[in-house]
């Protein structure tokens, strides 16, 4: 049975490292970086006040479920750090998940839930789960960055030691 793709919204830190390994993952069709969560609209780079870096990803949940997609998000960055990933600080770096059904809500709360039983993170989830709004797509040289410029800027990575099925849950 062929479903719909799903769609998926996820700020993690800078947008480029998020984007660049999300991408590489099996049953990712499409993404697409940009900014929301904030009241500014049409956020540009220069202007994107209270939003955050954000990806929007489109999946074929025949292939990857939302759950495994969270999963795989909460091992390429540090959701346990407020507005910041690596060296990049600011409330547009913050570990927020968009959900837009109240499905996603409930995977999304269960998942933060599980990440933190599982103690892989040194301190508690302080991912924010919140409703989809407008997403402005930032402009065309943030899209595929890291695939222009592969030895750019980032500060995500894989943690294969850190997948949640293979934490210890307490």
């Amino acid at each position: 049975m062929t479903t719909e793709p799903q769609t998926a919204i996820l700020a993690g830190g800078c947008f480029w490292g998020v984007q660049d390994l999300i991408d590489k993952h099996l049953g990712v069709i499409s993404s697409v970086v940009g900014y929301t969560g904030g009241d500014l609209p049409n956020a540009t780079y220069g202007n994107h006040r209270g939003h955050a870096e954000a990806i929007k990803v489109t999946f074929d949940s025949d292939q990857l479920s939302y759950r495994e997609l969270l999963e795989y998000f909460f091992q390429i960055h540090d959701p346990s750090t407020k507005n910041r990933q690596g060296n990049d600080r600011g409330s547009e770096y913050r570990s927020e998940i968009f959900y837009t059904s109240d499905e996603q809500r409930d995977v999304a709360e269960r998942t933060i839930a599980d990440v933190d039983a599982s103690g892989i993170w040194p301190g508690k989830v302080v991912t924010a789960v919140t409703p989809a709004g407008p997403f402005w797509d930032a402009e065309p040289e943030h899209q595929n960055y890291l695939k222009r410029y592969p030895s750019g800027y980032t500060c995500h990575y894989e943690r294969p030691k850190w997948k949640l099925s293979n934490a210890r849950v307490q």
